[in-house]
Formats: C-alpha cells, sequence, structure tokens
C-alpha cells in the first residue's frame, strides 16, 4: 500500500546556506552523523520523488543574537517558491529580538509561512519564560504551530538544561489554543514529554532527528495506540534520509490507523492543509 507522507521537520542545509553558518556548530553534526550534511534542492526534490514524500517542512533558524547562528527566513522562502506547492515553511525567530520579533512574525505569515521554529538552547531561554509569550500570543491568535526544539542536541557552546520538555507544560496550560510541536519527542526526557503530550489536547511531538529502529519501544508503543493521533513524521532531513526512515516505520507493521496518522493525517490537519 503507497501512502501520503508530509516530513514535518527538515534543515536548511544547501551549501549555500551551509557555508554562512558557525563552522564549528555545522562541524559538530557531521562528526557525529559521520557523513556530509549538506544538498541541493534538486536533490531534495529527488529523493522526495523516489521516495514518495509529497510535502516537507523546512525550518528556518534565527539565533543571531546569541551564537551568530541563522538560517534565513528568506532562504526558506526561496525554497518554498522552488518547491511549487511541496515545501511548508516554518520561519524561524529570535525571541531576543523583542518586538520586531513579533512583526516579523505577522509578516512572514502573510508571506505564506505556516509555523514557527524555536531553539531554546540557542536562544537560551526556557520555553516558559514571560520572555517568550509575546510570540506565543501572535502564534495563537494566527493559528499557526510552535515547532520546539527538545531534548538533547549537539550545538556546540549550547546547555542541554533549556531542551527539558516539561517547560512546555506551563505554555500548554497558559497558551490552550497554540498549537505545539515537541521535536525529536524529548529524548532522552521522553517519559516527561509524553505524559505532556498525553495531558494537553494542543500537544504533539515528532520523531525526527531518529533512525526509526534506534526509536525507543515504549515511543513507538504510545505512537501505535492512545498517541495515535497527537504523532508527527519527521526526519530533520538530511540527518536521516526519507528512504530509511520509510522502510525502518514500514518493517514495524504498525496499525494501518497509525500509518495513516502519522504520515498524513496528523500533520495535514494541524497545518491546515485541507
Amino acid at each position: 500500500m503507497s501512502w501520503k507522507i508530509i516530513d514535518t521537520h527538515a534543515q536548511l542545509w544547501t551549501e549555500e546556506v551551509v557555508s554562512n553558518l558557525p563552522q564549528e556548530i555545522h562541524s559538530k553534526y557531521e562528526e557525529v552523523f559521520k557523513r556530509k550534511l549538506s544538498y541541493s534542492l534538486d536533490e531534495l526534490f529527488m529523493e522526495m520523488e523516489d521516495v514518495g514524500i509529497d510535502r516537507i517542512v523546512i525550518v528556518g533558524i534565527d539565533a543571531e543574537t546569541t551564537f551568530n547562528y541563522k538560517i534565513p527566513n528568506e532562504e526558506v522562502l526561496k525554497a518554498m517558491r522552488r518547491g511549487e506547492g511541496k515545501v511548508i515553511g516554518f520561519m524561524g525567530i529570535d525571541p531576543r529580538k523583542k518586538e520586531s520579533a513579533v512583526r516579523e512574525i505577522e509578516k512572514l505569515h502573510r508571506d505564506g509561512f505556516r509555523g514557527i521554529k524555536l531553539v531554546p538552547h540557542l536562544h537560551e531561554v526556557k520555553p516558559n519564560s514571560e520572555e517568550m509569550y509575546p510570540i506565543y500570543e501572535k502564534a495563537q491568535e494566527l493559528g499557526i504551530p510552535i515547532l520546539f526544539h527538545t531534548g538533547t542536541q549537539f550545538h556546540v557552546g549550547s546547555r542541554l538544561k533549556y531542551c527539558r520538555p516539561i517547560y512546555l507544560d506551563d505554555v500548554a496550560v497558559d497558551f490552550p489554543n497554540l498549537k505545539i510541536i515537541m521535536a525529536h519527542f524529548g529524548y532522552p526526557w521522553y517519559e516527561e514529554a509524553l505524559s505532556i503530550v498525553r495531558r494537553h489536547d494542543n500537544v504533539y511531538f515528532n520523531i525526527a532527528g531518529w533512525r526509526p529502529k534506534y526509536i525507543p519501544k515504549k515511543v513507538i508503543r504510545l505512537m501505535d495506540s492512545i498517541l495515535v493521533d497527537k504523532a508527527l513524521f519527521g526526519t530533520d532531513y538530511p540527518l536521516i534520509k526519507h528512504e530509511i526512515a520509510v522502510k525502518e516505520l514500514l518493517d514495524m507493521n504498525l496499525k494501518e490507523e497509525t500509518y495513516n496518522r502519522l504520515f498524513w493525517e496528523n500533520a495535514s490537519e494541524l497545518l491546515e492543509l485541507g
């Protein structure tokens, strides 16, 4: 059986973008994943075609004021236009830019961006800090989701303490209509993360950045049962290749409903794709 698939999490690590990133940060990921992590959009679109990926979320990142790390939203917008409907843009927003960050959200939403990407360890702000709340208020007003990095990461010089899933419990309580996605299921705090997903109607998680065969069995079991309507397929491309991610998931022989929900329906509903 063939499936419609949305990848809810990919990096814009084209060679042009990577050449302008702090190299000590990007190189650490290449060291961990043991291969070159840059690509061309043509390569991405070809892989999507080969594997059957219908749409892909590409994220911008703005941590300019802390780490001088930026994947420009302008480059994401170019990818959206090149993709002719295949690319869904999530804007990178730097909360330390305060009022200008909120204005940027409004502008980029008008440009067609469908979500926001936040990286608390690079912003060096805990997600439940009131400093973040103007961003949440604007996202809730516009009805767009926020994708939070949660759990472990390999950015040199950053601190893991900002990535605890528990902080998003406060955010979900204070903003019950804000769509929240926990990237990477909060590992190693995945039980903490999934308990928050379970208790809040507005919180979801994705499995990006992990080869499925290495995902903890408890995560898979909940994804195939009581959290079937909260799980989102993602790769963190190019960290994980689409062909590998899809094959390993299909090899698990999960329920048909799980594949429908994981690959397409949950993300389609969340992003209001129609």
